[in-house]
Protein backbone atom coordinates (compact mmCIF):
# COMPACT_ATOMS: atom_id res chain seq x y z
CA UNK A 1 0.00 0.00 0.00
CA UNK A 2 1.51 3.05 -1.14
CA UNK A 3 2.29 5.46 1.96
CA UNK A 4 0.28 8.11 3.57
CA UNK A 5 1.95 12.10 2.61
CA UNK A 6 2.33 14.49 5.26
CA UNK A 7 -0.45 17.04 3.05
CA UNK A 8 -3.21 13.57 3.58
CA UNK A 9 -1.99 13.74 7.29
CA UNK A 10 -2.96 17.40 7.27
CA UNK A 11 -6.00 17.04 5.55
CA UNK A 12 -7.45 14.13 8.10
CA UNK A 13 -6.35 16.47 10.63
CA UNK A 14 -7.86 19.66 9.71
CA UNK A 15 -5.01 21.19 9.81
CA UNK A 16 -2.41 22.50 7.78
CA UNK A 17 1.03 21.37 6.63
CA UNK A 18 3.16 23.22 9.00
CA UNK A 19 0.97 22.33 12.13
CA UNK A 20 2.13 18.50 11.19
CA UNK A 21 5.61 19.51 10.70
CA UNK A 22 5.71 21.42 14.29
CA UNK A 23 3.72 17.74 15.46
CA UNK A 24 6.37 16.14 14.30
CA UNK A 25 9.33 18.12 14.96
CA UNK A 26 8.04 18.15 18.82
CA UNK A 27 7.88 22.03 18.39
CA UNK A 28 6.57 23.91 21.52
CA UNK A 29 4.66 26.26 19.38
CA UNK A 30 1.68 23.90 18.92
CA UNK A 31 -1.53 23.12 21.06
CA UNK A 32 -1.12 20.15 22.82
CA UNK A 33 -4.55 18.75 21.65
CA UNK A 34 -3.84 19.27 18.68
CA UNK A 35 -0.01 17.79 18.86
CA UNK A 36 -1.88 14.09 20.41
CA UNK A 37 -4.30 14.25 17.43
CA UNK A 38 -1.90 14.82 14.43
CA UNK A 39 0.33 12.13 16.22
CA UNK A 40 -2.49 9.60 16.52
CA UNK A 41 -2.89 9.59 12.66
CA UNK A 42 0.41 9.36 12.21
CA UNK A 43 0.24 6.00 14.28
CA UNK A 44 -2.52 4.78 12.90
CA UNK A 45 -0.71 4.76 9.08
CA UNK A 46 2.87 4.23 10.07
CA UNK A 47 3.80 7.08 8.68
CA UNK A 48 7.27 8.20 8.19
CA UNK A 49 8.69 11.62 7.25
CA UNK A 50 10.26 11.00 3.63
CA UNK A 51 14.14 11.96 5.10
CA UNK A 52 13.57 10.37 8.81
CA UNK A 53 15.71 7.73 7.42
CA UNK A 54 18.32 9.94 6.13
CA UNK A 55 18.26 12.30 9.46
CA UNK A 56 19.95 9.41 11.37
CA UNK A 57 22.85 9.45 9.49
CA UNK A 58 22.79 13.12 9.06
CA UNK A 59 24.02 15.94 12.21
CA UNK A 60 20.94 17.40 13.67
CA UNK A 61 22.26 20.65 12.68
CA UNK A 62 22.60 20.27 9.16
CA UNK A 63 18.81 22.15 8.81
CA UNK A 64 17.12 24.92 6.99
CA UNK A 65 14.33 26.72 8.59
CA UNK A 66 11.15 27.70 5.45
CA UNK A 67 9.48 30.74 7.36
CA UNK A 68 6.17 31.07 5.41
CA UNK A 69 3.76 33.58 5.68
CA UNK A 70 0.54 32.61 3.62
CA UNK A 71 0.03 28.69 3.60
CA UNK A 72 -3.43 28.90 1.70
CA UNK A 73 -0.95 30.52 -1.21
CA UNK A 74 -1.07 27.23 -3.74
CA UNK A 75 2.46 29.36 -5.41
CA UNK A 76 3.98 28.95 -1.87
CA UNK A 77 2.80 25.19 -2.45
CA UNK A 78 4.76 24.60 -5.43
CA UNK A 79 7.61 26.64 -4.22
CA UNK A 80 7.84 24.70 -0.57
CA UNK A 81 8.08 21.17 -3.09
CA UNK A 82 11.25 22.46 -4.78
CA UNK A 83 12.78 23.53 -1.83
CA UNK A 84 13.01 20.17 -0.39
CA UNK A 85 14.22 18.31 -3.32
CA UNK A 86 16.68 20.83 -3.73
CA UNK A 87 17.63 20.78 0.56
CA UNK A 88 17.37 17.19 -0.16
CA UNK A 89 19.74 16.68 -2.28
CA UNK A 90 22.27 18.81 -0.25
CA UNK A 91 21.70 16.29 2.67
CA UNK A 92 20.35 18.83 4.69
CA UNK A 93 16.87 18.54 6.66
CA UNK A 94 14.30 21.16 6.06
CA UNK A 95 11.89 22.61 8.91
CA UNK A 96 8.46 24.35 7.60
CA UNK A 97 7.39 26.89 10.14
CA UNK A 98 4.33 28.91 9.53
CA UNK A 99 3.87 32.21 10.24
CA UNK A 100 0.70 33.48 11.42
CA UNK A 101 -0.63 37.65 10.39
CA UNK A 102 0.56 39.74 12.96
CA UNK A 103 3.64 37.46 14.05
CA UNK A 104 7.00 38.46 13.93
CA UNK A 105 9.08 36.44 11.43
CA UNK A 106 12.42 37.63 12.40
CA UNK A 107 11.37 36.61 16.24
CA UNK A 108 10.08 33.51 15.74
CA UNK A 109 13.52 32.54 13.36
CA UNK A 110 15.55 33.71 16.34
CA UNK A 111 13.72 31.37 18.11
CA UNK A 112 14.11 28.29 15.89
CA UNK A 113 17.53 29.06 14.96
CA UNK A 114 18.70 28.30 18.33
CA UNK A 115 15.98 26.04 19.28
CA UNK A 116 16.82 23.22 15.92
CA UNK A 117 20.74 25.19 15.55
CA UNK A 118 19.67 25.89 11.96
CA UNK A 119 22.37 26.72 9.84
CA UNK A 120 20.13 29.07 7.44
CA UNK A 121 16.58 30.55 6.53
CA UNK A 122 14.72 31.51 3.98
CA UNK A 123 11.39 33.76 4.45
CA UNK A 124 8.66 33.09 2.38
CA UNK A 125 5.61 35.62 1.57
CA UNK A 126 4.00 38.14 3.54
CA UNK A 127 4.63 41.45 4.91
CA UNK A 128 8.58 42.54 6.31
CA UNK A 129 8.99 45.86 7.64
CA UNK A 130 11.80 45.02 9.75
CA UNK A 131 14.55 47.61 10.26
CA UNK A 132 18.20 47.03 9.83
CA UNK A 133 18.90 46.54 13.04
CA UNK A 134 16.22 43.90 13.11
CA UNK A 135 17.77 41.76 10.28
CA UNK A 136 21.17 42.68 11.44
CA UNK A 137 20.04 40.30 14.47
CA UNK A 138 19.48 37.06 12.40
CA UNK A 139 22.50 34.95 13.44
CA UNK A 140 22.61 32.35 9.74
CA UNK A 141 22.75 33.46 6.30
CA UNK A 142 19.08 33.85 4.72
CA UNK A 143 17.08 35.05 1.62
CA UNK A 144 13.91 36.56 1.67
CA UNK A 145 11.54 35.04 -1.29
CA UNK A 146 8.95 36.61 -3.00
CA UNK A 147 9.48 39.56 -0.74
CA UNK A 148 10.93 43.33 -1.53
CA UNK A 149 12.24 45.49 1.25
CA UNK A 150 12.56 49.55 1.49
CA UNK A 151 15.35 50.90 -0.30
CA UNK A 152 16.11 52.12 3.07
CA UNK A 153 17.95 48.71 4.20
CA UNK A 154 21.81 48.23 2.97
CA UNK A 155 20.88 45.21 1.00
CA UNK A 156 24.41 44.12 1.71
CA UNK A 157 22.99 42.44 4.89
CA UNK A 158 20.53 39.86 3.00
CA UNK A 159 19.47 38.45 0.29
CA UNK A 160 16.54 38.33 -2.18
CA UNK A 161 14.82 36.48 -4.96
CA UNK A 162 11.73 38.12 -6.49
CA UNK A 163 10.03 39.51 -9.17
CA UNK A 164 9.81 42.69 -10.17
CA UNK A 165 6.08 43.24 -9.12
CA UNK A 166 6.05 46.90 -9.70
CA UNK A 167 7.10 46.36 -13.31
CA UNK A 168 4.75 43.50 -13.62
CA UNK A 169 1.89 45.15 -12.63
CA UNK A 170 1.76 47.24 -14.77
CA UNK A 171 2.77 45.43 -17.60
CA UNK A 172 -0.67 43.79 -17.08
CA UNK A 173 -2.38 46.89 -16.65
CA UNK A 174 -1.09 47.90 -19.50
CA UNK A 175 -2.38 44.94 -21.78
CA UNK A 176 -5.66 45.79 -20.62
CA UNK A 177 -5.93 49.22 -21.12
CA UNK A 178 -3.60 49.68 -24.61
CA UNK A 179 -4.24 45.84 -26.63
CA UNK A 180 -7.52 45.48 -25.33
CA UNK A 181 -9.28 48.98 -24.68
CA UNK A 182 -10.67 48.39 -21.06
CA UNK A 183 -11.25 52.31 -19.10
CA UNK A 184 -12.66 50.87 -15.97
CA UNK A 185 -10.69 48.32 -14.00
CA UNK A 186 -10.88 47.58 -10.75
CA UNK A 187 -8.18 46.05 -8.96
CA UNK A 188 -9.13 43.72 -6.28
CA UNK A 189 -6.05 45.10 -4.14
CA UNK A 190 -4.78 44.24 -0.47
CA UNK A 191 -5.14 46.44 2.43
CA UNK A 192 -4.76 49.76 2.49
CA UNK A 193 -2.26 49.05 5.33
CA UNK A 194 0.12 47.01 3.17
CA UNK A 195 3.50 47.69 2.24
CA UNK A 196 4.91 45.00 0.66
CA UNK A 197 3.88 42.91 -2.71
CA UNK A 198 0.25 43.99 -2.50
CA UNK A 199 1.21 47.86 -2.80
CA UNK A 200 3.87 47.17 -4.91
CA UNK A 201 1.74 45.69 -7.65
CA UNK A 202 -1.08 48.24 -6.44
CA UNK A 203 1.43 51.05 -7.44
CA UNK A 204 2.39 49.11 -10.69
CA UNK A 205 -1.92 49.43 -11.71
CA UNK A 206 -1.94 53.27 -10.92
CA UNK A 207 1.07 54.01 -12.89
CA UNK A 208 -0.03 52.42 -15.63
CA UNK A 209 -3.73 53.66 -15.35
CA UNK A 210 -1.74 57.27 -15.00
CA UNK A 211 0.22 57.16 -18.07
CA UNK A 212 -2.93 56.59 -20.35
CA UNK A 213 -5.25 59.08 -18.69
CA UNK A 214 -7.47 55.94 -16.75
CA UNK A 215 -9.07 56.48 -13.42
CA UNK A 216 -7.84 54.08 -10.91
CA UNK A 217 -10.91 51.96 -9.50
CA UNK A 218 -9.66 50.55 -5.96
CA UNK A 219 -11.16 47.88 -3.79
CA UNK A 220 -9.04 46.85 -0.75
CA UNK A 221 -9.36 43.98 1.00
CA UNK A 222 -11.10 44.09 4.39
CA UNK A 223 -9.88 40.34 5.31
CA UNK A 224 -6.72 41.32 7.00
CA UNK A 225 -5.26 37.77 7.97
CA UNK A 226 -6.56 35.92 4.39
CA UNK A 227 -5.59 38.42 1.80
CA UNK A 228 -4.81 36.16 -1.22
CA UNK A 229 -7.75 33.38 -0.94
CA UNK A 230 -10.43 32.49 -3.66
CA UNK A 231 -13.04 33.28 -0.60
CA UNK A 232 -11.77 37.13 -0.40
CA UNK A 233 -11.65 37.44 -4.38
CA UNK A 234 -15.37 36.18 -3.90
CA UNK A 235 -16.42 38.49 -1.47
CA UNK A 236 -14.61 41.66 -2.80
CA UNK A 237 -16.29 41.25 -6.14
CA UNK A 238 -19.51 40.31 -4.58
CA UNK A 239 -19.14 43.65 -2.44
CA UNK A 240 -18.65 45.41 -5.69
CA UNK A 241 -21.17 44.26 -7.56
CA UNK A 242 -24.10 44.94 -4.42
CA UNK A 243 -22.41 48.36 -4.71
CA UNK A 244 -23.68 48.98 -8.99
CA UNK A 245 -19.67 49.97 -9.38
CA UNK A 246 -19.36 50.35 -13.27
CA UNK A 247 -16.42 48.17 -14.29
CA UNK A 248 -15.40 46.45 -17.80
CA UNK A 249 -12.62 44.26 -15.95
CA UNK A 250 -11.69 42.75 -12.69
CA UNK A 251 -7.50 42.57 -12.06
CA UNK A 252 -6.91 40.85 -9.19
CA UNK A 253 -3.57 41.23 -7.50
CA UNK A 254 -3.32 37.17 -7.04
CA UNK A 255 -4.78 33.94 -9.21
CA UNK A 256 -6.39 32.86 -6.46
CA UNK A 257 -8.44 36.25 -6.27
CA UNK A 258 -8.96 36.02 -9.57
CA UNK A 259 -10.64 32.92 -8.89
CA UNK A 260 -12.53 33.75 -6.53
CA UNK A 261 -13.58 36.85 -8.33
CA UNK A 262 -14.71 35.05 -11.75
CA UNK A 263 -16.80 32.56 -8.92
CA UNK A 264 -18.69 35.69 -7.80
CA UNK A 265 -19.54 37.00 -11.18
CA UNK A 266 -20.58 33.99 -12.64
CA UNK A 267 -23.10 33.56 -9.43
CA UNK A 268 -24.19 36.84 -10.27
CA UNK A 269 -25.29 35.95 -13.82
CA UNK A 270 -22.54 37.74 -15.70
CA UNK A 271 -20.09 36.02 -18.49
CA UNK A 272 -16.69 36.52 -18.59
CA UNK A 273 -15.27 38.00 -20.76
CA UNK A 274 -18.60 39.11 -22.23
CA UNK A 275 -20.14 40.88 -19.49
CA UNK A 276 -16.72 41.60 -17.18
CA UNK A 277 -13.16 40.52 -18.55
CA UNK A 278 -11.07 38.96 -15.69
CA UNK A 279 -6.99 38.68 -14.77
CA UNK A 280 -4.64 37.75 -12.41
CA UNK A 281 -0.80 37.65 -11.32
CA UNK A 282 0.72 34.63 -10.55
CA UNK A 283 0.51 31.54 -13.02
CA UNK A 284 -1.19 29.06 -11.00
CA UNK A 285 -1.72 25.86 -13.26
CA UNK A 286 -5.41 26.16 -11.97
CA UNK A 287 -5.62 29.37 -13.91
CA UNK A 288 -5.71 27.28 -16.93
CA UNK A 289 -8.00 24.54 -16.15
CA UNK A 290 -10.30 26.96 -14.81
CA UNK A 291 -13.28 27.61 -17.72
CA UNK A 292 -12.97 30.18 -19.07
CA UNK A 293 -9.25 29.95 -18.70
CA UNK A 294 -7.71 32.98 -16.67
CA UNK A 295 -5.18 35.65 -18.04
CA UNK A 296 -2.28 36.02 -15.92
CA UNK A 297 1.19 37.31 -14.69
CA UNK A 298 3.10 34.07 -14.59
CA UNK A 299 5.73 33.74 -11.67
CA UNK A 300 8.83 31.87 -12.73
CA UNK A 301 8.01 29.76 -9.33
CA UNK A 302 10.15 26.25 -9.88
CA UNK A 303 13.45 28.97 -11.08
CA UNK A 304 12.68 31.31 -8.18
CA UNK A 305 12.75 28.51 -5.82
CA UNK A 306 15.66 26.43 -7.00
CA UNK A 307 17.98 30.21 -7.18
CA UNK A 308 16.39 30.78 -3.76
CA UNK A 309 18.21 27.63 -2.47
CA UNK A 310 21.25 27.69 -4.64
CA UNK A 311 21.75 31.36 -2.80
CA UNK A 312 21.32 30.10 0.47
CA UNK A 313 23.90 26.95 0.62
CA UNK A 314 26.34 29.89 -1.59
CA UNK A 315 26.67 31.71 1.83
CA UNK A 316 26.21 28.82 3.92
CA UNK A 317 29.79 27.15 2.25
CA UNK A 318 30.95 31.48 2.17
CA UNK A 319 31.18 31.20 -1.91
CA UNK A 320 28.92 34.34 -2.63
CA UNK A 321 27.74 37.38 -0.92
CA UNK A 322 24.65 37.93 -0.77
CA UNK A 323 23.19 38.58 -3.78
CA UNK A 324 19.57 40.01 -5.07
CA UNK A 325 18.00 38.06 -8.28
CA UNK A 326 14.64 39.66 -10.13
CA UNK A 327 13.10 37.40 -12.44
CA UNK A 328 11.09 38.64 -15.42
CA UNK A 329 7.31 37.42 -15.52
CA UNK A 330 5.73 36.23 -18.64
CA UNK A 331 2.00 37.13 -19.60
CA UNK A 332 -0.38 34.89 -20.50
CA UNK A 333 -3.37 36.00 -22.63
CA UNK A 334 -6.40 33.70 -22.02
CA UNK A 335 -9.72 33.69 -23.07
CA UNK A 336 -10.82 35.51 -19.51
CA UNK A 337 -10.18 38.93 -21.31
CA UNK A 338 -11.50 39.74 -24.16
CA UNK A 339 -10.89 43.29 -26.23
CA UNK A 340 -13.53 45.92 -26.49
CA UNK A 341 -14.50 49.01 -28.28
Amino acid sequence: MESITIKEIAKLCGVGVSTVSRAINNHPDINEETKQKVMKVIKQYNYIPNNSARNLKRSASKTIGILMKGMTNPFFTKMIRIFQEEIDRNRYNMILQEIEEGEDEVEIALEIIKEKKLKGVVFLGGYFNHTQEQLKRIPVPFVLATITLSNEINQEIYSSVSVDDFLESYKMTQYLIHELGHKKIVILGATKEDSSIGKLRLEGYKKACSDYGIKPLICYSEDQEDIYSMKNGYEMTRGLLAQNEEFTCIYAISDVMAIGASKALLCAGKQIPTDCSVAGFDGLDETFYYNPSITTLKQPSKEMAKETIRILFSLIYKKEENQHIVFSGELLKRESTKKIG
